[in-house]
């Protein structure tokens, strides 16, 4: 390419060359600008400055010791924290490891005066009452008169307290069982007795209380949930299978029930009416002719028996109760016991009996058969509280053939023997007058003295040794026989 062709080019770039420089002139008179002017800014605020950075030193020393002074504090606290963490625990657990020791003490207090109160008991004979208290259900909650009236004691399992007409009335029995006390835990209070049975003792369990109190539950309960009468006869069998290296045993059973006064067969078919005779030969013991007996091996075995008695057993309706109980149930169980080492028998007899609900007639709306029913039900009630109220009082005449319940229960509420009552009761406001009957009952009840229990054993098979106790001849009753003071018992087997 010619210089002349360069020559625009050349001219062209200094032209560019020269604008550049003059702006980077200007550039470099604004930053000198800038520097004055930030020169100036420094040599006015640098003393301060400077004088502000000497002063930070002493500051940073004093918060370097207030760190480490409040560090130092806070490691004593924790300790210090510690420590009386340590010391509360300690204190705590002292007082709970006391707290311990008197819960302890109260509880084997407790167990000591139950353990004396029942060998006092035992001593005099009286019989032992329970009361179960009824829980409200929901089929009651849409009627009148639902008010709660009966309330138990925590504090106290022999105490329960009732509100009539304003005031409280306060009862004391040997055992109260609150409305949600389950099956199991009435059971338990009534197993000993069914040991004493197949130890050599006549036994006799009964319920008392106005009709749907929850006497034939307490009883015989339910298929999921079953009464007294299948855990007694479980116990029973549960206790011959733990002995059976030592004793052996023959269990039979019999079912009986009055009704109207009759006496019916609750194991045969038609229900057979029977009557109570004195027994022919001689002993002047009481029996059942034509009474069915059957022998059961096993738990399994009764479990079968069971549900023709219950169906056999009569109930009808009434306004009190839907499916209320019109007779007096008695379940006898005999065990005859063999010592294999020693020879020795022993005869324990277990009466269950399950009474029909006492009730007031204009209440139950009973007519006809079923106030005829109601009439004899009380009657025989009646006569109960007749014989507990003797026996209390140690008449010299006790009135057992004052009706056919009594004259069977004799043998049970008779010197010698063992008997629980457990009286149900409800808690709402509208039967307050039946409880009242009921607990006043069980009161006198619990003030009857049987005297000491009394083995019924045979030793090594001579008759001369047997250790037999009827009803004492103290009470001197005079019977057919036209003897006085002849020594009587029912004998169902």
């Amino acid at each position: 390419m010619s210089e002349h062709n360069l020559a625009p080019q050349i001219a062209a770039y200094e032209r560019e060359i020269g604008t550049l420089r003059e702006e980077l002139l200007k550039e470099i008179g604004h930053l000198e600008e800038k520097k004055e002017e930030l020169s100036a800014c420094l040599y006015v605020k640098f003393p301060a400055l400077q004088k502000r950075l000497s002063a930070l030193p002493p500051t940073l020393r004093t918060i370097k010791t207030d760190y480490a002074s409040l560090r130092s504090q806070v490691r004593n606290f924790s300790d210090f924290y510690g420590t009386a963490i340590k010391e509360i625990m300690a204190g705590i657990n002292e007082m709970s490891e006391a707290n311990k020791d008197l819960i302890e003490k109260y509880r084997k207090e407790v167990a000591l005066r139950r353990k004396y109160h029942e060998q006092l008991v035992e001593l005099k004979g009286n019989i032992r009452v329970l009361c179960r208290v009824k829980p409200v259900l929901k089929e009651d909650q849409h009627e009148e008169g639902q008010t709660v009236v009966v309330t138990t004691d925590p504090n106290n399992e022999s105490a329960l307290t009732v509100l009539s007409k304003g005031k409280a009335k306060n009862f004391e029995l040997d055992k109260v069982f609150h409305p949600q006390a389950t099956q199991e835990e009435v059971f338990q209070e009534i197993e000993p007795l069914i040991t004493s049975c197949i130890d050599g003792y006549h036994v006799c369990i009964f319920a008392y209380g106005q009709t749907g109190s929850g006497k034939t539950y307490t009883m015989e309960g339910t298929v999921e949930n079953p009464g007294i009468n299948q855990r007694a006869l479980k116990h029973l069998f549960n206790e011959i299978e733990e002995r059976k290296d030592m004793w052996t045993y023959t269990v039979s059973v019999s079912s009986v029930e009055i009704y109207n006064e009759v006496l019916r067969d609750l194991l045969s078919k038609d229900g057979e009416k029977l009557d109570i005779k004195i027994n022919p030969d001689g002993t002047g013991q009481l029996h059942v002719p034509g009474l069915r007996v059957m022998e059961v091996k096993s738990f399994q075995h009764i479990k079968k028996v069971s549900p023709r008695v219950s169906s056999n057993r009569i109930t009808f309706g009434t306004q009190m109760n839907q499916h209320s109980s019109r007779s007096h149930a008695l379940l006898t169980v005999t065990v005859l016991g063999t010592d294999l080492a020693s020879g020795a028998k022993t005869t324990g007899k277990l009466n269950l009996v399950d009474l029909a609900g006492s009730e007031r007639v204009w209440k139950s709306g009973a007519e006809g058969e079923r106030l005829k029913e109601a009439q004899n039900i009380n009657r025989s009630l009646l006569a109960l509280g007749d014989v507990i109220q003797a026996l209390k009082a140690h008449h010299t005449h006790i009135p057992f053939r004052n009706s056919r319940l009594t004259y069977l229960l004799q043998n049970s509420l008779g010197k010698g023997n063992k008997t629980a009552m457990v009286v149900q009761v409800s808690s709402l406001e509208s039967n307050v007058g039946e409880t009242l009957c009921s607990l006043k009952f069980a009161q006198r009840v619990c003030k009857v003295e049987l005297g000491p229990a009394a083995r019924k054993i045979e030793t090594g098979g001579h008759n001369e040794n047997k250790l037999s106790v009827t009803i004492s001849s103290r009470y001197h009753r005079k019977f057919s026989t036209g003897k006085t003071g002849d020594d009587i018992s029912v004998n169902l087997a």
